[in-house]
């Protein structure tokens, strides 16, 4: 289990892991394949990284994007980090959301920034653990594949 602020992550929802960082699914996705990826420590606020975990956290992050580009067919991906409550960060642990992007997903493009902004609003759209298990062990053998 992983602590993300003040959220238990489980296990089976996490699908890449270094010494430093995770990238588990998201309960709440805005888009299919809208993961997340955060540093073990928890750390709210971005500037509060170390070096080496801020090294870590985006060379996972280029790593799972690829997996993500390859397996949704998508050459575009939109990477967030809202650093503090005024940017409209909710969960008080650094963390970037990684969103594989399509022609028309959005009727502008930049919806995609209120829609991250506001999902902890959409109190129904959560997912089973069940769920969330399944789309990481698709992007585990996916990683295991690269």
């Amino acid at each position: 289990m992983f602590k993300f602020g003040q959220h238990v992550i489980r296990q089976r929802t996490v699908f890449w892991e270094s010494a430093l960082s995770y990238a588990f699914v998201n309960i709440k996705p805005c888009l299919p394949g809208h993961v997340l990826i955060s540093p073990r420590r928890v750390e709210p606020s971005f500037t509060g990284l170390t070096d080496e975990e801020t090294t870590d956290l985006f060379k996972g992050a280029k790593l799972v994007s690829t997996v993500l580009k390859e397996h949704y067919k998508t050459e575009s991906l939109t990477l967030v980090i809202q650093d503090g409550v005024d940017a409209g960060q909710t969960v008080p642990h650094v963390h970037v959301h990684l969103l594989p992007r399509i022609p028309g997903d959005y009727e502008n493009n930049d919806d995609i920034y209120t829609e991250i902004e506001h999902v902890d609003s959409r109190r129904n759209d959560e997912r089973t653990e069940d769920d969330m298990a399944a789309e990481a062990e698709i992007y585990r053998n996916a990683l295991k594949d690269s």
